[in-house]
């Protein structure tokens, strides 16, 4: 595997559905097929890359239950759609300056496949810099020319609109995200509980590039932890009708609404609850780790590159593995890897996806 597209996630090879039109700019997707491709990084306990191991060598479980794998060959060949998403509001004002000179960590990045690259960039607000190109020079010379914006990092929102960016692309496009912002998001609209839908039913690899924040607007976060969309009149989700006990704390009702739906889910109940106070506590580090990417803490431009190579040189360790859910039951799923026998290896991968009743 010798491009950044071997460690882009997609939820299905077959159906996939898109409703557009969130608030956030983004979308929802609902997956009609029941192949789930999980890419893997295995390391030994000092660092190193493993790249021996095969299929029958790692342990899957899907919501507890272990899985049958594949493990995916040439999953390099097919073209990457790379959006990078720039912080130029808050502290992002400060770090303009490191992202000169990036052409070649960018054609690393992306390898030697059929590619396309966007830039944008965000403060409050997201705008798309750069549409989509094939020439990586033209997007590494708008980063340079990027203006400071406003005292917002509106994280979330910035991915949202990039998410919805990267579905307009060819669909046989693979899909990543390069992050470079600080760690905490400030001022965005989408919420926690939307944040973290739109990761689950991505198809997208977030890479993320953090910054510290300057100050830690955790006040805004609170009011993400309640959902804005109740849902249907007198349904699970929805506030009328509720039980009394739901009153004034409209989150426990979602969660208990999503183990109604789906009894065995309890393990992905607890993994929504400490992913969606992880967004809320490490905005940038957190997205990585749920779509199957990596987080790269940076203070300066020599910080940066050196990440950036970090990354270049993981992506031919990873391995792509896929599998069909014995049950594939509505809602949020928590996927675990181990290498069997190997208790001294470490291994990255995604952690979680939401699959929804077809037909809805």
């Amino acid at each position: 595997m010798k491009s950044l597209a071997s460690l882009i996630i997609f939820l299905s090879l077959a159906t996939i559905c898109m409703a557009q039109g969130n608030p956030a700019g983004g979308s929802t997707v609902t997956v009609h097929s029941n192949l789930v491709i999980v890419p893997v990084l295995v390391n030994t306990s000092d660092g190193q890359a493993v790249f021996d191991l095969k299929a029958g060598d790692f342990l899957l479980t899907d919501n507890g239950a272990p899985q049958v794998l594949a493990l995916e060959q040439d999953a390099d060949s097919q073209p990457l759609a790379l959006a990078v998403v720039v912080q130029t509001g808050g502290a992002g004002v400060n770090h303009l300056a490191d992202y000169e000179s990036l052409d070649s960590i960018l054609d690393a990045l992306i390898g030697n496949v059929e590619h396309r690259v966007a830039v944008i960039a965000f403060d409050g607000t997201p705008t798309l810099i750069l549409p989509f190109t094939t020439n990586t020079e033209a997007a590494s010379s708008a980063l340079v020319t990027l203006s400071a914006g406003n005292r917002d990092a509106a994280i979330l929102d910035a991915v949202a609109f990039a998410v919805a960016q990267l579905r307009r692309q060819p669909a046989r496009y693979r899909r990543a995200i390069l992050l470079l912002s600080e760690t905490i998001d400030q001022g965005s609209k989408t919420s926690l509980n939307d944040a973290l839908r739109l990761v689950s039913d991505t198809n997208t690899t977030i890479y993320s590039f953090g910054f510290s924040s300057t100050h830690a607007a955790v006040w805004h976060e609170a009011s993400k932890l309640s959902s804005n969309e109740p849902g249907p009149d007198h349904g699970c989700f929805s506030r009328t009708g509720a039980d009394s006990e739901y009153e004034g704390h409209y989150s426990k009702q979602v969660l208990d609404c999503i183990s109604q739906l789906a009894p065995p889910v309890r393990l992905a109940t607890m993994t929504f609850l400490a992913a969606r106070n992880s967004l809320r506590t490490n905005t940038a580090e957190s997205l990585a780790q749920l779509t199957g990417g990596e987080f790269f803490p940076f203070h300066d431009a020599k910080d940066l590159k050196a990440g950036l190579f970090a990354l270049s040189n993981d992506i031919p360790s990873y391995y792509v593995l896929s599998f069909q859910p014995a049950s594939l039951t509505p809602g949020l799923h928590s996927l675990h890897v181990t290498a069997k026998g190997h208790p001294q290896l470490v291994a990255k991968f995604r952690r979680e996806y939401w699959a929804d009743e077809i037909g809805n």
